[in-house]
């Protein structure tokens, strides 16, 4: 009895030897090892069962690629391996997967994995319940939801498409990245793990603790956190909405950059600033925008448009800045105006306009070294102007074709309604005005000198002059007065500068040359991931069924659906 246990057990050992030791002759044939060797089981009739040994896990390798596990039942004839329990495969140095359980077809180098399944490469790491993984094509895929961790964030999808040869990952449908300081939702993501560049296609949005993106095509680095986005895309923040046809955003610098048909949205201050170019500053809370830029108030009776080579908007919502600069052109339905710079402070309702300033009330030009306009913070309405040295005020007599002029040091004007009301002109004040009798006939042109005088409007029209002070005055016959001694000394009439419409804010101006978008290109059109090839030859062994490798349409990219 005890020769025949020494002789069974050298022959299993013997066995064991060769098992341990079997070269590998042909690698079109998968190549299976283990501690132990099965074959004529009952469950599995057609199949080598292999398991693990107390000092060797079953091991198993077919054209480069390496797999361990507890068990291993081999189909030699099909050339099909199901491997259960502590599944281990690798391929080069590349992608590392563990699973509960995989099955892989030689013939079609088609592997499934199911059960906690890690799949590591270089800079990710996939976790999903289910991935297939052709060999042939070298792509991973799964469509029951899968999580994949970067070295930045965290990508999880609900369909999942891993190119190996570009490291790159395509996300369809539920994209979610999340950050420590931000997050993205998407409806597809193209993912290319060697950089961290995320391409983003269909609605999109980039929430962070203190602003949103929102774009329809866009590109985020999620690793040096910054980003370009060009459809329909959007910046909101500190209650201000950006807009534009491309724009640019470092979340490390908060700072921001538009380029062509830009439109910012001061929701608090009910302000509207349009331009082709603007550059966001959220720390130093200032927009800088150029490229016909217009800054639009936007109030209930009437708005008031500034129009710049060049405007800048800085500020806290509470205590808003508008500075223009270099031909700054003003205008309201009853009033506009010009001057090289402008600044506007919204709290306080105070514009002051400088350097060679105009302004146009009803019929009546105003002029000065500087000009001041009061507005009412809480009506809106305007309330006063003054016009510091060198004032000047000219009403053009349509009738004559001559001008009626005052001027002084310093004018002070008062509103009512919107409309100038009354004027009062200080120091060396000077006159030269039309005089008409009562049926609108000249009789001549009054000159005349005083300390001050007021004047009352009505209807745009002066309607009342009171010279105070001193006045002395003439009136002179029309034929007794030459042409040349009909205006005042430094009178400028500016009549065809004056804006009458929003439309002529950019009178005079070419326009902008528009940058040129480069713009980001549509996703690729990728082939479905199941074919003939890995799909066709579907082993009855398997525990998948043939539904389970079609293509559905819900799984497929959106994006490429639209194309």
């Amino acid at each position: 009895m005890k020769n025949l246990f020494f002789i069974v057990l050298i022959t299993f050992i013997s066995s064991f030897s060769m098992a341990q030791n079997e070269p590998v002759v042909n690698d079109s044939i998968i190549y299976v090892k283990g501690g132990y060797q099965l074959t004529g089981l009952d469950k599995y009739p057609d199949a080598v069962v292999y398991s693990k040994s107390d000092a060797q896990l079953v091991y198993i390798e077919h054209q480069g690629i390496k797999m361990w596990c507890d068990q291993a039942i081999f189909y030699k004839e099909k050339n099909f391996l199901k491997a259960l329990g502590n599944v281990r495969m690798n391929q080069g140095d590349t992608v590392t997967m563990n699973s509960k359980y995989a099955e892989y077809n030689g013939n079609t180098q088609l592997a499934f994995a199911a059960g906690k399944v890690n799949m590591r490469s270089p800079n990710t790491t996939l976790v999903t319940d289910t991935l297939y993984f052709d060999r042939n094509k070298q792509e991973a895929y799964y469509r029951s939801g899968g999580t994949v961790r970067d070295t930045a964030s965290v990508l999880k999808s609900r369909v999942g498409r891993f190119f190996m040869q570009e490291k790159k990952y395509q996300f369809i449908d539920d994209v979610v990245i999340t950050n420590p300081d931000y997050t993205i939702d998407s409806e597809q993501v193209n993912f290319y793990t060697e950089t961290g560049h995320a391409y983003l296609y269909g609605p999109s949005t980039i929430t962070g603790t203190t602003s949103t993106v929102y774009c329809e095509r866009g590109f985020y680095d999620t690793r040096n956190d910054y980003g370009h986005f060009v459809k329909k895309s959007r910046i909101d923040y500190n209650n201000r909405t950006v807009t534009g046809d491309s724009l640019y955003f470092d979340r490390n610098t908060n700072f921001a950059s538009a380029t062509n048909n830009i439109i910012v949205t001061d929701t608090i201050n009910k302000s509207i600033i349009k331009g082709h170019y603007a550059e966001v500053y959220r720390d130093k809370d200032s927009v800088f925008i150029t490229k016909r830029a217009v800054a639009i108030s936007l109030q209930e009776a009437d708005s008031v448009y500034i129009h710049a080579d060049t405007l800048m908007i800085t500020g806290p919502e509470d205590n808003r800045v508008i500075r223009g600069f270099r031909d700054v052109r003003l205008f309201k339905s009853d009033l506009s105006g010009r001057c090289d710079s402008i600044h506007t402070r919204q709290s306080t309702g105070l514009t002051k306009m400088i350097k060679n300033p105009v302004l146009w009330s009803g019929k009546s030009q105003i002029t000065g070294d500087s000009i001041h306009l009061q507005s009412n913070v809480k009506t809106e309405q305007l309330d006063s102007l003054r016009v510091f040295y060198n004032a000047f005020i000219v009403d053009k007599d349509t009738i004559n074709d001559g001008y009626n002029q005052i001027k002084g040091k310093e004018l002070i004007g008062l509103f009512k309604e919107n409309a100038l009301h009354k004027v009062k002109i200080n120091k060396n004040v000077e006159n030269l005005l039309y005089v008409k009798n009562d049926d609108n006939e000249l009789i001549g042109i009054n000159k005349g000198t005083s300390s001050k005088l007021n004047i009352t409007f009505s209807n745009g029209d002066v309607s009342i002059i009171t010279p105070i002070g001193n006045p002395k005055d003439e009136t002179i016959p029309t034929d007794e007065l030459p042409a040349n001694a009909r205006t005042l000394r430094g009178f400028q009439w500016r009549g065809d500068e004056q804006i009458n419409s929003v439309d002529q804010l950019f009178m005079g101006k070419k326009p902008p040359v528009l940058t040129k978008i480069k713009g980001l290109p549509l996703p690729k059109i990728e082939e479905p991931f199941f074919d003939e090839n890995n799909s066709g030859e579907l082993n009855e062994n398997s525990k998948l069924k043939q539904e389970n490798l079609i293509n559905r349409k819900n799984d497929q990219a959106p994006q490429s659906t639209k194309n």
